[in-house]
């Protein structure tokens, strides 16, 4: 699988990436068993870049992935993981975390810390659940309300750990535009994570962020790219930003699978490859929570895709002409 390195380091990611909130019981719980195979399976496939937090089941994610990762050698893959959320017991367990997203028992409780203690602590602790002794890539994770926080005294002391060595590359990770785009003019940040904002139903992020990106040598993960379902099956009941999406969504998503089945290509494939047409993409980031999860995923961004497609979904209205195109050299199928 093809990687790319980072802005201007020598951390590189494959185009596929491994989210790892689903090994943290994301929604419902998988055994650790379907946890290991599911890391398996993306080694098998050629993923060599895995990424998780804290925040992923209270901590579940990086424990199981650290696990499977542990017998890798370590110079083979990159991990990423984030700051911002730190773990903190509680007294005692206090029913679940599904209020949050993870099918967990509530041991620990989340916060916020954007501070430069804050951010070499969560590292630290990240190493120890992890069982690693370094990871490549650090995110600041959500800030959005405490951009003053992030960018006075989290984003320095990330500054000072990528010189010390201590991390390869330095980043944002978020769901919107703004601010990262604001990271990426007003600080030296290697990458953004950005979740949801490139796809083929929204494509906000080519307004700003994607094209700062480009001028600045800046990378961009993009995650988020079924829009947390709807581009991966669109059908009645299906969600769009992990709510049930509007009927306009709806209609326009099964009109994109509709085309590209004319062309014999799968929604998801054409999904998993559009961001990679942006010359700020370095790879899409796509979460798995089996084996089998992986196996599709890997099969669909190989798949062949003609260029006519692309340029069918531009004269029927459903990408805009200013989105750049995947080239030639991704629709002919790679390893």
């Amino acid at each position: 699988m093809q990687s790319t390195t980072l802005g201007r380091t020598g951390t590189a990611v494959t185009e596929l990436s491994l989210g790892a909130a689903p090994l943290g019981n994301l929604f419902h719980a998988i055994s650790d068993d379907d946890a290991a195979a599911t890391v398996e399976a993306a080694w098998a496939r050629g993923i060599r870049s895995f990424d998780t937090a804290p925040h992923y089941g209270l901590g579940l994610s990086e424990r199981r992935l650290g696990g499977a990762l542990r017998t890798r050698p370590r110079e083979q893959y990159t991990l990423s993981t984030k700051v911002g959320r730190l773990l903190r017991p509680l007294s005692g367990p206090r029913g679940d975390d599904l209020a949050n997203g993870f099918a967990v028992p509530a041991t620990h409780e989340r916060v916020w810390d954007f501070s430069a203690r804050g951010v070499r602590t969560s590292v630290e602790e990240s190493l120890t659940r992890l069982g690693l002794d370094r990871v490549d890539i650090v995110y600041l994770h959500d800030p959005d309300d405490h951009e003053r926080d992030a960018f006075d005294h989290a984003y320095p002391e990330l500054e000072r750990m990528r010189a010390e060595g201590t991390v390869g590359a330095i980043g944002v990770g978020m769901n919107q535009t703004a601010m990262p785009a604001r990271f990426v003019r007003d600080t030296d940040v290697d990458v953004v994570l950005l979740a949801g904002r490139y796809s083929l139903l929204d494509r906000s992020g080519l307004s700003a962020l994607l094209p700062e990106a480009a001028r600045r040598g800046v990378s961009v993960l993009v995650g988020g790219v079924f829009n947390s379902g709807l581009l991966a099956d669109p059908r009645p009941g299906a969600t769009f930003d992990y709510a049930p999406a509007s009927q306009r969504l709806l209609d326009r998503a099964l009109a994109l699978k509709a085309l590209c089945e004319t062309f014999e290509v799968p929604l998801r494939a054409a999904a998993l490859r559009f961001p990679l047409g942006h010359p700020a993409v370095a790879g899409v980031l796509l979460g798995a929570r089996s084996a089998t999860e992986v196996e599709d995923a890997a099969a669909m961004i190989r798949h062949p895709i003609p260029p006519d497609m692309w340029l069918a979904l531009r004269s029927q209205g459903l990408l805009p002409w200013d989105a750049p195109l995947p080239a030639r050299h991704h629709d002919e199928g790679r390893t």
